[in-house]
């Protein structure tokens, strides 16, 4: 299989702490308190949502779900890591980003 040169570089990866320290933004924001979070995803202590919000661990894609409806958010802008964001018109079409995504991996190949 062909790799794409310079992305082994650039693998996508979610920092935890900073993950951690914009969960608790939000949370403040919302003026949501661990114990809010904690009962609205049903968990059984408010341990997991201090290990979170401390960057120790990361809510499973499950809760991420769940966290987007109560803040009222994509989980992508939940999420903070080195990923580089693509340019993409929220109005276009499915194929119009299929093809905006197409084209940068091109570019990013070449490079």
């Amino acid at each position: 299989m062909e790799k794409i040169k310079g992305v082994e570089d650039n693998f996508p990866v979610i920092d935890k702490r900073k993950t951690g320290i914009h969960l608790r933004r939000i949370m403040d924001e919302r003026d949501l308190s661990v114990k809010d979070v904690q009962q609205y995803l049903g968990l059984g202590s408010v341990q997991s949502v201090y290990h979170w919000l401390n960057g120790l661990s990361m809510p499973t894609i499950d809760n991420l779900y769940a966290l987007s409806v109560l803040f009222q958010m994509p989980i992508d802008d939940m999420l903070c890591g080195n990923r580089q964001s693509i340019p993409i018109n929220s109005n276009c079409s499915q194929f119009e980003r299929l093809q905006v995504y197409y084209e940068w991996i091109n570019e990013h190949r070449a490079a």
